[in-house]
């Protein structure tokens, strides 16, 4: 096996394909990182999740990464990371537009909506199930792969 970096079509056929994803964020220096599914589209990614941490840790700095891998063995492998800004997409009236195509996006894939708006009980509290859509604006986009040799 031997590890290369995969150029540009290589990095968007793995985010063309990829639903799940692992958003970092920061906050006063501690790092948070959470599964979420996205859809890539025209230099974003769109997401949907309810109000929390990460909502919390991205409004105060909107500096992000998400990891998506491709994991067909131990050997052979893809891994792509994506560098960006967090957006959120309140409805507003200057982000409604893109409110609507991040929901039009999302909704194309079954149950695209969990487990972000579903019942949570945490610590023996009910999470508040308050919908918020959001996009990472693409700055760099990096990956490697495993080849078998």
């Amino acid at each position: 096996m031997h590890i290369t970096e995969m150029d540009q079509f290589e990095i968007m056929q793995v985010l063309e394909h990829a639903t799940v994803g692992r958003l970092a964020c920061v906050h006063d220096g501690q790092p948070y990182i959470v599964p979420l599914n996205f859809i890539c589209h025209l230099g974003c990614l769109y997401s949907f999740t309810t109000f929390g941490k990460k909502i919390e840790w991205m409004r105060a700095n909107p500096r992000v990464c998400v990891e998506f891998d491709n994991i067909a063995a131990t050997n052979d492998w893809q891994s792509v990371i994506v560098t960006g800004h967090y957006e959120e997409l309140a409805g507003d009236p200057d982000t409604v537009d893109a409110r609507n195509e991040a929901y039009a996006l999302l909704s194309r894939r079954a149950e695209w909506w969990e487990p972000a708006y579903v019942k949570t009980v945490i610590r023996d509290h009910v999470r508040g199930l308050q919908p918020v859509y959001f996009r990472i604006l693409i700055t760099e986009k990096t990956g490697h792969k495993a080849v078998k040799s």
